[in-house]
C-alpha cells in the first residue's frame, strides 16, 4: 500500500521514540466519529415520522439507504487506501464534508417535501440522492482515524487507544436517539435533527482543521473499515499490537468462502440479514403499536427512546458482558444468537412501549454479542499477514447486510407481522444451527499460532 518499503527505510534511519496522542487530539479523532453516528441514528430516528407525513410506504423509506450502503461497501477499503498515501487528516475532513453536505441536503429534500413544495416520492429520490453522498465520502473518515491512531500510538497503548476509539462508535448510537427528539423545533420540524448536526458537523470540520496537524504518513497504517453506521454501532476490530509485522507478505488474496472463512462469514452474513431487518421494522412498529400513525411528528420520541435502549444493551454487551466473561468467537457467536432470537420474538407479540422497548434491547444485546463474535472468528480464521484483508471482508459482510435486508424486512412485516418477525427468528436459528457445527472451538481458534 505503501510507495517505499518501510523495512528498508527503517534499517536505513534511527526510528525516533513514539509519543502518544495528545488528550487533546484524540478527543477531536473521538468527536469525529461521535459527530456521525449520533447524527446517523438520529435521522433514523425521526424518519418513520417523516415517511408517514409524507405518505410514503415504508418499504420505500427503507429502500432510500440502499444505495447509500451499497457505495458505503464498495468506497470504505478505497478511502483507506487513500489515506496511507494523501494523509488521514485530509480523509477526515472528505469524511466531514461528505456528512455534512448530505444531512444538510437530505434535511432540505424532505423539508421541501413536508412543506408541500416537493411531492412525497419527489422528496424521497432526492433524500437517497443525497444519502448517497454520506455512503460514497462519508466512509473516508472512520478507516482514517483508526489509521491516525494506529501509526501514532505506541505499541504499549494502541489496544486501548484503538478500543477508545472504535467506543465513540458505539456512544453515538446512544446519543442521537437521544437528542433526536429535541431537535425537532418550529419551522423545520421533522427535519430538525438533520440541519442540526449538519452545523455540529461543520463546527467539528473546523477544530479538525485549526487543532489536527498535517499528517505525511511514513509507513502504511491500514486504518480498518468500519461497518456502514446502520447496525446500531461498530463492530470493526482491530488486531493485537504483536500482529503487526511490516515485514509479513500476504500470501494469497482472501475470498469471502474459502474454507476457513466460509463458517464465519456463513453465519455472519446470515445473521447480519436479521440484524438488518430488526432495525428497518422497528420504526414503524412503535408507530403502528402505539397507534401514532395519525400523528407522526408525537413518534419521534418513542421511536428515539426504543433505538437507544437498544444502543445501551449493545454497549453492555461489548464493554460489559464479553469481557466481564472473557467469552471467545464461537461463545459470543451463538450465545447471542440465541439470545437476539429471543428478543425478536418478543418483539412480534410486545404491544406497549415498556414491553417494546425491553424486547428490542434483549435483541440488541444478542447482536451486540454475535456481531464481536463473528468478527473475532474471522480475524482468528487467518494468518498475520492476512489481518488486513480480513477486516475488509469482515466490513463488506456487515455493509452488504443492509443493501436490500431492511427493505425485504419492512415489506413482509407490512404484510403480516408473523411474516416479517418469523423469516427473522428463523434466520437466527438457521445461524445456531449451522454454527453450532461448523464453527470453530474457541480453544482451537485462541491457540498461539503465527
Amino acid at each position: 500500500m505503501s510507495e517505499r518499503d518501510p523495512s528498508t527505510q527503517l534499517a536505513a534511519t534511527p526510528v525516533p521514540k513514539q509519543r502518544s496522542i495528545s488528550r487533546e487530539r484524540m478527543a477531536l479523532l473521538f468527536t469525529v466519529m461521535l459527530v456521525t453516528a449520533a447524527g446517523n441514528t438520529a435521522m433514523q430516528s425521526v424518519m418513520p415520522s417523516i415517511g408517514t407525513a409524507l405518505d410514503i410506504d415504508d418499504v420505500w423509506i427503507s429502500l432510500a439507504y440502499s444505495w447509500s450502503a451499497l457505495l458505503w461497501v464498495i468506497c470504505a477499503p478505497l478511502w483507506a487506501e487513500r489515506s496511507d498515501r494523501r494523509g488521514r487528516k485530509a480523509m477526515m475532513a472528505v469524511g466531514l464534508i461528505g456528512f455534512i453536505t448530505s444531512m444538510a441536503l437530505c434535511g432540505l429534500a424532505l423539508w421541501l417535501g413536508l412543506a408541500g413544495l416537493l411531492t412525497g416520492t419527489a422528496a424521497l429520490i432526492a433524500f437517497a440522492i443525497a444519502r448517497s453522498l454520506y455512503g460514497g465520502f462519508g466512509s473516508a473518515a472512520p478507516p482514517a482515524v483508526q489509521a491516525y491512531v494506529a501509526s501514532r500510538t505506541p505499541r504499549a497503548e494502541r489496544t486501548q487507544a484503538l478500543s477508545l476509539i472504535a467506543s465513540s462508535f458505539g456512544l453515538g448510537t446512544v446519543i442521537g436517539p437521544a437528542l433526536a427528539p429535541l431537535m425537532v423545533l418550529p419551522f423545520v420540524g421533522l427535519t430538525g435533527p438533520f440541519i442540526i448536526f449538519a452545523l455540529i458537523g461543520l463546527v467539528a470540520l473546523t477544530a479538525l482543521r485549526l487543532r489536527l496537524p498535517n499528517d505525511e504518513p511514513q509507513f502504511p497504517a491500514r486504518g480498518q473499515t468500519y461497518d456502514a453506521p446502520y447496525a446500531g454501532g461498530s463492530t470493526s476490530s482491530h488486531t493485537d499490537e504483536d500482529d503487526e509485522d511490516e515485514e509479513a507478505v500476504e500470501p494469497h488474496k482472501l475470498r469471502w468462502f474459502e474454507p476457513r472463512l466460509r463458517p464465519w462469514v456463513t453465519v455472519g452474513l446470515i445473521g447480519g440479514h436479521a440484524q438488518a431487518m430488526v432495525l428497518g421494522i422497528t420504526g414503524f412498529l412503535v408507530l403502528d403499536r402505539l397507534g401514532l400513525r395519525a400523528t407522526p411528528a408525537d413518534g419521534t420520541g418513542p421511536v428515539g427512546l426504543v433505538l437507544m435502549c437498544g444502543a445501551i444493551a449493545t454497549l453492555l454487551a461489548q464493554w460489559g458482558i464479553i469481557p466481564r466473561f472473557d467469552l471467545g468467537p464461537r461463545a459470543a457467536t451463538l450465545s447471542g444468537i440465541a439470545i437476539a432470537g429471543a428478543g425478536v420474538a418478543y418483539l412480534g407479540v410486545a404491544e406497549n412501549l415498556h414491553a417494546i422497548a425491553l424486547a428490542y434491547a434483549i435483541a440488541s444485546l444478542g447482536f451486540g454479542l454475535f456481531r464481536p463474535g463473528t468478527t473475532a472468528g474471522t480475524s482468528l480464521a487467518v494468518t498475520r499477514a492476512e489481518q488486513g484483508q480480513a477486516s475488509g471482508i469482515v466490513a463488506s459482510v456487515a455493509g452488504a447486510s443492509f443493501i436490500y435486508a431492511p427493505a425485504l424486512g419492512v415489506w413482509l412485516y407490512g404484510h403480516s407481522d408473523w411474516l416479517g418477525f418469523g423469516l427473522i427468528v428463523a434466520l437466527c436459528l438457521a445461524v445456531f444451527a449451522y454454527g453450532w457445527s461448523a464453527l470453530q472451538s474457541d480453544s482451537t481458534l485462541t491457540r498461539d499460532r503465527r
